[in-house]
């Protein structure tokens, strides 16, 4: 997450979604006042000890709320960026399993025992809606962009804040198939159900 009092935003960074390529344009611009929270390729902490223990940057809307004066976080511009679903599975599964190769060996075998044990607990499986929307459901962000068309949606992100734009670099990326190869419908379906509120919200299908 940045949070940045300069240009009045918040970037909220959901877990699988090119935050890294967002962050490094972003950080360019950032002022004095501004911090964020990062634990990758940078170690980055918020001056706020309740949150820099998380020990990570994939910090929630409804997280940081509660440190801001309410009318400063109504004032911020609350901005992130969302993948489908069926392909964040997938970057999911892969990356859990880098070091083993167990993935691309097997990639059905790891599908089904992720959707059969859904490690809710661990910061990059959890859905991404949880990340942008209160206790409630309520909508808190005030623009998603999608990774399906990252740059456009930054350069009106970019625009919206008052920074010059930026050609995005991939950071963090692997080479794999298109997502749709690996799925057959049983897997299909148990994807659809542990991830159905961001099938709906975000308006993604298979």
């Amino acid at each position: 997450m940045i949070i940045s009092r300069l240009h009045k935003f918040i970037f909220v960074a959901i877990p699988k979604t090119g935050t890294h390529s967002v962050r490094q344009a972003l950080r360019q611009h950032m002022g004095s006042q501004d911090f964020e929270q990062v634990g990758l390729f940078v170690q980055k902490r918020f001056p706020i000890p309740e949150l820099a223990q998380l020990q990570h940057g994939h910090l929630s809307l409804a997280q940081v709320r509660p440190y801001l004066r309410p009318e400063e976080f109504e004032r911020l511009f609350k901005f992130a960026f969302v993948r489908n679903p069926f392909d964040r599975f997938i970057s999911y599964c892969a990356f859990m399993t880098r070091k083993s190769g167990l993935f691309e060996r097997d990639p059905k075998a790891i599908m089904r025992h992720f959707i059969d044990n859904p490690p809710w607990t661990h910061i990059l499986f959890q859905p991404q809606h949880s990340f942008v929307t209160s206790a409630e459901g309520e909508m808190l962000a005030d623009e998603v962009g999608r990774v399906e068309e990252m740059q456009p949606s930054y350069d009106r992100i970019a625009a919206r804040i008052g920074v010059p734009t930026a050609v995005l670099d991939k950071v963090n990326t692997s080479n794999r198939r298109d997502y749709r190869d690996y799925f057959v419908p049983e897997l299909v379906d148990g994807v659809a159900r542990l991830y159905a509120r961001d099938l709906e919200l975000f308006g993604y299908q298979f």
